[in-house]
């Protein structure tokens, strides 16, 4: 494992264990879904941004420049999350550690299970995770840097 690769792991599982809320509503969900959308369009960004709670999705929207394919990135990255309790792009970045390609090495088809960046669990505080925020559209790890930086804005508004 390279310095750099063991660092970003450091960092995002740092950055996991800070990332807890007390509650996680529909409203929240409607408040942290439009701050990625006007985030978005200020931005100029073609991103698509979906929101769950279990298997509810409370939030989508497709911003100017994307397609049906971050829709389909999207659903990928939620089952790798649920599937693992981590975000996608930890998840990939510790298989990548190793040397390993994660679907070879998890036997789980590609065509339903990545492990790039853009979904990040939505954790309650002495609780769990609880559902999913995702964003596609990007490279991988600003996808997964808009993710947490909506998180982030959502727990400082509280």
């Amino acid at each position: 494992m390279t310095d750099d690769i063991a660092a970003l792991i450091a960092r995002l599982e740092a950055e996991r264990d800070t990332l807890l809320l007390d509650r996680f509503t529909n409203a929240d969900a409607w408040a942290l879904g439009s701050w990625l959308v006007r985030a978005g369009t200020e931005r100029s960004l073609g991103i698509a941004v979906d929101i769950r709670r279990g298997d509810q999705q409370l939030f989508h929207a497709a911003l100017a420049g994307t397609t049906a394919d971050n829709d389909d990135w999207i659903e990928r990255k939620v089952r790798t999350v649920r599937r693992f309790a981590e975000a996608s792009y930890l998840v990939g970045r510790r298989f990548a550690a190793r040397g390993l390609d994660f679907n070879e090495k998890t036997g789980l088809p590609f065509t339903q299970y990545v492990a790039h960046g853009g979904c990040v669990p939505i954790v309650i505080r002495d609780v769990g995770p609880v559902g999913t925020v995702t964003v596609s559209g990007l490279a991988q790890h600003d996808d997964h840097a808009l993710a947490v930086e909506a998180l982030r804005v959502l727990q400082e508004s509280r």
